[in-house]
């Protein structure tokens, strides 16, 4: 199984760096839309995620037009507040990309209406603004490994001078 997600124009170094360790933890590949609002050398970046690095496969595109010819007839799902579907309502197939907007606006609109089946919300409280963006991304990470019966990760853990 395949799992992919998207950062559209992330703005915030050390959100990048924790979704990096996620996806780096989880298997999933990483995908960064540019313009970015920190270089990508950036130290908060790489101390978020600074002893995963060499597990991640991440791919870079200067704008979301080239993101989205380089990955035409992929199987997309735009997390936003302002999506009418529940993410966990949604069944999310091999080689789903997962697609985030930038911490300060999200994603247009124009896009979520081009594919407003395709648009998933995290609950929240009316009065919540939004989670946190590497929160959220581990959110629907997760969602789509515990559909997958998480492939090819450790579901058990063990004790190091204990034995369960």
């Amino acid at each position: 199984m395949e799992l992919n997600i998207v950062l559209i124009e992330p703005e915030i170094p050390q959100n990048t760096g924790n979704i990096a360790r996620t996806c780096a933890a989880t298997g999933a590949r990483l995908h960064l839309v540019k313009p970015f609002g920190f270089e990508i050398n950036d130290k908060h970046l790489k101390r978020a995620g600074l002893d995963y690095w060499q597990y991640l496969d991440i791919t870079y595109y200067e704008n979301q037009k080239e993101f989205f010819e380089k990955t035409e007839g992929a199987e997309y799902f735009f997390f936003s507040t302002k999506a009418l579907h529940i993410h966990s309502d949604i069944v999310y197939p091999d080689k789903a990309y997962l697609i985030f907007g930038k911490e300060t606006r999200g994603l247009d609109e124009e896009l979520l209406l081009r594919h407003k089946d395709r648009c998933v919300r995290i609950p929240m409280i009316d009065e919540a603004r939004s989670l946190n963006l590497s929160n959220s991304v581990a959110v629907g990470v997760y969602e789509t490994l515990r559909q997958w019966n998480y492939p090819d990760l450790l579901t058990q853990g063990k004790l190091h001078r204990h034995e369960w």
